[in-house]
């Protein structure tokens, strides 16, 4: 079981996108995929098809101890199962500075079901809290979606300081899988120089995939699917269903 941490502290870069359609991607070439919604607002949840109000008990009740990840997992109508979060997981963070091995919670509920899934997907929160922290610990590396921009550039030197904070105290295998540049406009010279900067420095590191700027990649969650089931040949869904390859040929490496 691989479990990638789908990460970055700067809001809207495509992790929720990333998360639910690189499920559906894995899932599609035969993979056991687990999704785990660790993000209060719950996008991941609502993409996979699945309306917050129903989804009951969630990721909050596993990480509080009072439900196991059998009793919260839903099998969606998709190639994927999901651990669904809603606004109660915002709670999760003042009861758990009392609970003991607070950054371990998630690693813990996930190794009674070590055998079940290939891949785990974690969706985090666009913040560095407990619930991120919990997802880094549980993770055996970092999938890092980021657009093209200068800001991204400076957000992810900050991301990389906690990366070596976590693997330092607390997740000493933790490392970084890949770079996925999302949102991608090649027409933008600045996009360009952005995207050279990070093969330069991070190089193999940075996945071959560019996700491009979609409409169809936006409209989806709309309708409560990945791309994938929403329109198959769209570029989108193309981009996604490459990064599952390439994903799966690293993981043969």
């Amino acid at each position: 079981m691989k479990v990638l941490a789908i990460t970055n502290q700067k809001g809207g870069v495509g992790k929720t996108t990333t998360a639910v359609n690189l499920a559906a991607s894995l899932g599609a070439e035969g993979q056991r995929v687990l999704l785990i919604d660790m993000d209060p607002q719950g996008n991941a949840t609502t993409g996979a098809g699945i309306t917050k109000k129903d989804a009951l008990p969630t990721v909050y009740q596993l990480l509080i101890g009072a439900a196991s990840l059998v009793e919260v997992c839903i099998k969606t109508e998709f190639t994927f199962d999901v651990l669904p979060a809603n606004r109660e997981l915002a709670g999760a963070e003042v009861e758990m500075i009392e609970l003991e091995q607070r950054e371990y919670r998630l690693k813990n509920a996930l190794q009674q079901n070590h055998d079940e899934y290939d891949f785990v997907l974690i969706d985090c929160p666009p913040a560095l809290n407990m619930l991120t922290v919990n997802a880094l610990v549980a993770a055996d590396s970092v999938l890092i979606p980021m657009q093209c921009e200068y800001y991204a550039l400076e957000g992810l030197s900050d991301l990389v300081e906690t990366l070596r904070k976590v693997r330092h105290h607390l997740n000493p295998r933790l490392e970084i899988e890949g770079l996925l540049r999302t949102m991608y406009n090649g027409q933008s010279t600045l996009t360009q120089q952005v995207s050279n900067e990070l093969e330069n420095h991070f190089g193999d590191k940075v996945y071959r995939t560019i996700v491009p700027r979609n409409v169809r990649l936006a409209e989806a969650p709309s309708y409560g699917k990945p791309v994938i089931a929403f329109d198959k040949h769209s570029k989108g869904a193309q981009a996604y269903a490459s990064l599952a390859g390439e994903i799966l040929e690293r993981a043969t490496k």
